[in-house]
């Protein structure tokens, strides 16, 4: 129930957008940087329908919708085209309309019972967040030991001076980051920053 749909970057730009209009260009710069793969976040009223632009284009990239708290936002991502799913949390519910909506859907967790919970359902593949928070690299050691089936893709206090520390660990699948394309640079439509944030953020993962 956590099989993502294929993408090459271990690095997740995790994005919030006002507009539909910005989704194009943003990925499109994400592309040119060499990152196939956006989280776009329900928290704004560009999320869908940025969301259902990029699946309408085809672009080839990989597009998440995020911060999916129930079943209707499940369902409306699903209807828009997101080729998967993330939350900040998990609940049976919410994991159940991801299923009937065959959505891929990697929810979030934050102590070792919510993994526990969380693989109980049949998810191996969590989104750890908040992870700096949460006890961040140390939390991930931590819970290595006695969870050795789950992966994580730790979102939230992640900067870019810290990514290869984050991406070293083994039981780290990806990670999540707004740093990549910040709220002020999609303002100024500064596709060229966010292009330039992304070829460096790719190739601390790809040397890593």
């Amino acid at each position: 129930m956590t099989e993502l749909p294929l993408f090459r970057s271990r690095v997740v730009p995790v994005v919030s957008i006002n507009a539909a209009e910005e989704a194009v260009p943003l990925a499109e710069a994400l592309l040119e940087g060499g990152i196939d793969v956006i989280e776009i976040t329900l928290r704004r009223p560009g999320g869908l329908p940025g969301i259902a632009e990029l699946s309408r284009r085809a672009l080839p990239i990989c597009v998440g919708a995020g911060t999916l708290l129930d079943g209707d936002d499940v369902r409306r991502a699903a209807d828009a085209g997101a080729t998967f799913g993330l939350s900040p949390g998990c609940t049976p519910a919410l994991a159940e309309a991801a299923l009937r909506a065959h959505l891929p859907f990697v929810p979030g967790v934050m102590t070792p019972s919510e993994v526990m919970a969380a693989r109980a359902l049949g998810f191996k593949l969590l989104k750890l967040f908040p992870a700096a928070q949460a006890g961040g690299i140390a939390m991930l050691r931590a819970m290595a030991g006695p969870l050795q089936d789950v992966r994580f893709i730790p979102t939230g206090g992640v900067r870019a001076d810290t990514l290869a520390e984050w991406l070293r660990e083994p039981n780290c699948e990806r990670v999540g980051g707004t740093w990549i394309a910040p709220a002020d640079l999609i303002a100024r439509g500064d596709w060229a920053g966010i292009a330039r944030l992304a070829r460096e953020a790719g190739a601390i993962a790809r040397t890593t």
